[in-house]
């Protein structure tokens, strides 16, 4: 099993991103929002002036400028080129700057992954 963790620069190309791995076989995925440093030492990224009891409306400025961490788990090794392809499609070459950051690790031990899902 791996652990494939993409964080997404542009959050609005993050429904299109989703279904492109839905479509090569990505079973489901959890998304995040997140902020890298650069982000946070300029005062872009998450913000710290919500207040106690915050509506939706508080954190609606926010969710526009963060980035979004998308994790996935697979088993099958052959599905991490067909993640990395689908993905460089949408968001283009990851080595270029603005496009997002892709990370793979082995996993070696997941517990609840079977829940609620029909054998």
């Amino acid at each position: 099993m791996y652990l494939v963790m993409f964080v997404l620069h542009n959050p609005d190309l993050l429904e299109e991103l989703l279904e492109a791995w839905n479509k090569i076989g990505v079973g489901g995925a959890t998304v995040l929002f997140s902020s890298g440093m650069g982000r946070l030492r300029q005062k872009r990224g998450i913000r710290d002036d919500v207040p106690l009891i915050p509506s939706l409306d508080d954190f609606y400025e926010a969710s526009e400028t963060l980035s979004r961490t998308i994790f996935t788990v697979i088993e099958d090794e052959g599905m991490i080129d067909r993640i990395l392809a689908a993905t460089q499609e949408l968001v283009g070459d990851l080595s270029k700057p603005d496009t997002g950051l892709l990370v793979v690790t082995p996993i070696l031990r997941a517990y609840g992954l079977e829940k609620g899902r029909s054998k």
